[in-house]
């Protein structure tokens, strides 16, 4: 497990005397929001710094079974890399079959997690073609027997995540939630949309609403939570403990603080993004931190007056020093 850079060392999130918004089985959760399992997003620098900010829990980009049976890479070290500052920490696994998936979870216990999360929503089609991820919506009972082989066999709480269905025609979200629930998962994200929307149209935070009700597990709510004023407005319609965001946290972290993007002037920007950067650079060495810096960059920049003209010349940086350089050449508050 990777320990944050001196001057990136998150600080004390919970207050004394405060009380956990919900639990994962025994663990108590302080805080509603939760940066959501991303891939190529959600990696330890990203996810510490939305934990500064007030992300509940730490959840690492989905690691397939057989990457982790068959001995894992550089890339899949990465993925399942965290500090001790995000717990609680949750591994978010995919799988297709049960004795790999077990055994998947089981060598993943060797890096302390506090939770594995089980994926039954990635809609990546080379996720499903290989039978993961949503693909296992369209059999419900393949997903209770992996549930609950997990839940029987690991010594911490299992949580899933989930679509609302394969398609329109196969909206299963309810069955779905309730063999999680009787397999003894002990929290549900429920991604408000179906395999074949992708993240197309809108997320139907109504059938969240209708999980919620379903089971007695905490459920999160997911999908369309772009600004400040959507985090109380999911958590109105569907009555959520907590609420997952994904692409609306990637360049605006302070989300989580509840801070509305458009209050965070240029000097603050600049000085995560120096940070963000430089904690890339510290995971994944210069080169590559700073290559997979840029799709964070561009977020970051978005919005602000003249940010299309600088996505080019900021895509091209190779070096950090570059990197800097060319932000602090440009103002973009004139």
């Amino acid at each position: 497990m990777s320990a944050a850079p001196p001057a990136c060392q998150l600080t004390d999130r919970v207050e004394i005397g405060q009380r956990p918004t919900f639990f994962v089985g025994a663990i108590p959760i302080y805080g509603d929001t939760i940066l959501a399992p991303m891939a190529g997003f959600s990696d330890l620098p990203f996810r510490s710094i939305c934990r500064e900010m007030g992300s509940a829990i730490s959840y690492s980009a989905c690691i397939t079974d057989l990457a982790v049976v068959h001995g894992g890479s550089r890339t899949t070290d990465q993925i399942a890399d965290f500090s001790e500052a995000e717990r609680p920490v949750a591994l978010q696994l995919l799988g297709a079959g049960e004795d790999e998936l077990l055994a998947a979870a089981e060598r993943l216990m060797a890096l302390r997690p506090d939770v594995i999360d089980l994926n039954l929503g990635c809609p990546a089609r080379r996720v499903v073609g290989g039978g993961r991820g949503s693909a296992l919506l369209r059999h419900p009972r393949l997903i209770g027997r992996l549930a609950r082989r997990l839940v029987d066999a690991l010594p911490v709480p299992v949580t899933a995540k989930i679509r609302l269905g394969w398609d329109e025609a196969s909206r299963n979200y309810l069955e779905v939630a309730r063999i999680l629930e009787d397999s003894g998962i002990a929290l549900i994200a429920v991604h408000g949309r179906t395999r074949s929307q992708q993240y197309s149209g809108r997320a139907d935070w109504g059938a969240i609403a209708e999980v919620e009700r379903a089971v007695s597990v905490p459920v999160v709510a997911n999908g369309d939570v772009r600004s400040v004023e959507d985090i109380e407005a999911i958590k109105n319609a569907t009555g959520c403990a907590a609420v997952m965001i994904g692409r609306g946290a990637i360049g605006n972290p302070w989300i989580f603080a509840r801070r509305p993007i458009a209050e965070v002037g240029w000097t603050e920007r600049l000085a995560l993004i120096r940070r963000h950067a430089l904690w890339m650079v510290a995971q994944y060495g210069e080169r590559l931190g700073v290559v997979v810096f840029r799709k964070h960059i561009v977020r970051y920049i978005q919005g602000l007056p003249g940010a299309s003209q600088m996505r080019p010349p900021l895509l091209a940086c190779e070096g950090v020093g570059e990197l800097f350089a060319a932000l602090e050449a440009w103002s973009p508050q004139g």
